[in-house]
Parts: structure tokens; C-alpha cells; sequence
């Protein structure tokens, strides 16, 4: 014991602080604001990438702008390196994102300024939350991208309080990523038809109950002349089953996180 002692204290008088074992620093989690996610993840790990991969409606938004929300809303500065310019700031105000917490940088389908664009935040610092969206961007196209970015980012937001989310179509960031989850959607959720499909006079149809009439059906009275409104079938939809999977770390629980998502124009007439 007494020899150890000596060494260490000629290895620190002559080399200083270098051999000296670091603390590491506590876990620190940025929740997402979801229960049924936080309960078992604990939420995102700060000073470290998360992963988000799936297919399209899969439910990555949606997990995205409840993170968004959580952070902004609790004195974090957020920003959004948007690839593909597809974020869509009404979904993120009825999602209570808040707006002077958020920078939005929109990169025009340019991968090469998206990377840049991170790269620039990481490193100027002071922010709680940064995300990455590659959700649009092809799953061929996203395999391509050079571990280098990935390590580089690894590399710059350890021993920090940023936590970096990527969402990619797959799985692509390999081991750069600290947290995995893989999304998948289970079942769409529909409505009773009493409460979103009435017929008009003119034939068309609409999502107010005020204009309910006895007669409900899908189809126009009167076959002339068929006016319907521009409501999508996707309006009608009233949520996802949304079940998550983590890929990394791998556990060696059965565990499955399940979540619904709410249609966010149902919630405005419901």
C-alpha cells in the first residue's frame, strides 16, 4: 500500500493530473415527455446520439415533437437541423412547442449542409436539445453517409448536457449511437362514424357535428354533381399504435413500450 502511494505521488509530481483516474460524470436524461417512453428509457441520455429509425407514420414526429415540447417548454434551447424542410410548425404548435426556445434550420435536401449545420451547432454549444431529421431522406442514401460525421458528433457532445437525435428511415449511425429505437406502427385508431362523416345539402361532407343530420351515410344522396371537401382520408384517423423497440443498448428484458399518438385536427372538434 505505502509503494503505491509513493508511485503515484512521483507519477503525479512528475506528470501531474494525466495518470489520475477521471469521475465519470452521472447519467443525465432528457425526458420525452411521453410516460409509457420515460418509464422504461428514462428519456434520451445527454452527451450522447439517440437514434430513431422506422418507416413513414411510424410515429418518429410525433416522439420528436413531444421531446421538443418537454425541452422548450423547461428552459432548453432546441434546434432542428431539418433536411428535407418537411417540419411542420402547426403539429408543433398544437404540440406545445415553444417557438422562441426553437432554431429551425432548413437545409433544402441538401445532406452535405445538414451535416455542416449540426456540426456548427455542436460545437457553438449552449444547447440542451439539437435533432437531426433525416426521416425523408432515402434509406440507400442515409447507409452512405461516412462514420466520420458520426464520430465526430459522438466525439464533440461527450461530457456535455446536449442530447443529439438523429431520425433516419434505418438504422445507420451503428455503434456512434448510444440509444436505438426502432419504431414501428401497430394499428391506425378510426373514430365512430357519427362523429366525422355527415351529409350536406350539396353532398359534400364535414367534420362539425353542428351540421348532423338523422340521415349519416358515406355516400351522396343525389349522384349529380358530387362536391367533397379536401379532408384526406388521413384526416379521419383519429391515432397510431405506436410500438417501440430498442435496439441499443441491447436488453435483456421482454419489455415492450407501446404509445398512441392523437390526430392533432380530431382534437380541435372532439
Amino acid at each position: 500500500m505505502i509503494a503505491k502511494e509513493q508511485i503515484a505521488s512521483v507519477l503525479h509530481n512528475r506528470f501531474g493530473d494525466v495518470f489520475e483516474q477521471r469521475r465519470k460524470r452521472p447519467a443525465e436524461t432528457l425526458p420525452t415527455s411521453i410516460a409509457e417512453v420515460d418509464e422504461l428509457l428514462n428519456g434520451f441520455p445527454r452527451g450522447a446520439i439517440t437514434e430513431i429509425h422506422g418507416a413513414a407514420s411510424s410515429g418518429q414526429t410525433s416522439l420528436l415533437l413531444a421531446t421538443l415540447a418537454f425541452a422548450s417548454t423547461h428552459e432548453e434551447t432546441c434546434a432542428l437541423v431539418d433536411c428535407s424542410d418537411t417540419f411542420d410548425v402547426s403539429s408543433a404548435a398544437k404540440a406545445h412547442v415553444n417557438f422562441d426556445r426553437l432554431l429551425w434550420v432548413r437545409c433544402s435536401d441538401n445532406l452535405e449542409r445538414s451535416f455542416k449545420a449540426v456540426d456548427l451547432l455542436l460545437h457553438g454549444g449552449g444547447f440542451g436539445l439539437v435533432a437531426l431529421n433525416l426521416g425523408d431522406v432515402s434509406a440507400k442514401l442515409a447507409r452512405r453517409v461516412v462514420s466520420s460525421w458520426w464520430f465526430r458528433f459522438r466525439r464533440t457532445i461527450e461530457n456535455t448536457s446536449t442530447a443529439l437525435i438523429v431520425i433516419t428511415p434505418v438504422a445507420c449511425i451503428r455503434s456512434c449511437a448510444a440509444l436505438v429505437l426502432e419504431l414501428k406502427r401497430e394499428a391506425a385508431v378510426w373514430p365512430s362514424t357519427l362523429s366525422l362523416v355527415s351529409e350536406n345539402g350539396n353532398g359534400s361532407f364535414t367534420a362539425s357535428r353542428e351540421h348532423l343530420t338523422p340521415h349519416l351515410s358515406l355516400v351522396a344522396a343525389s349522384p349529380p354533381a358530387r362536391t367533397y371537401s379536401p379532408l384526406s382520408h388521413s384526416h379521419f384517423i383519429q391515432g397510431l399504435r405506436i410500438q417501440v423497440n430498442r435496439e441499443r443498448p441491447v436488453q435483456w428484458s421482454t419489455a415492450v413500450i407501446r404509445f398512441n399518438t392523437h390526430h392533432p385536427y380530431l382534437d380541435d372538434i372532439r
